[in-house]
């Protein structure tokens, strides 16, 4: 459950110093919380099943279908962003992955 709503909350809070201002963006409705949750649920499935190449290829899968979006030069600011938010969620994935595995 730590997963789901607390992290996006947390990381929430956290990313609003950063958050770009909003533009006549054309993604789906609360998109990014739902693939932040994806993300980090498969992030924690793999860490307790001892598949860290899995977190790997979570990562490098997102990046590739990312880059297209993200690689021009007047787009820094969302791609630091982005980077940021990834890197954040994974982290919290993670941290609570190593915690739940130490307690199993």
């Amino acid at each position: 459950m730590l997963m789901l709503r607390p992290s996006s909350i947390l990381l929430s809070i956290f990313l609003k110093q950063w958050q770009p201002a909003q533009s006549k963006s054309q993604s789906l409705p609360n998109a990014g919380k739902w693939i932040g949750y994806i993300e980090r649920v498969l992030a924690l499935t793999f860490i307790l099943i001892g598949s860290i190449e899995g977190v790997g290829f979570l990562l490098a899968a997102k990046s590739v279908f990312r880059f297209g979006d993200l690689n021009k030069a007047n787009e820094i600011r969302i791609s630091e962003y982005v980077l940021i938010g990834t890197l954040s969620s994974f982290t919290i994935a993670v941290l609570i992955g190593i915690v739940a595995k130490s307690l199993i």
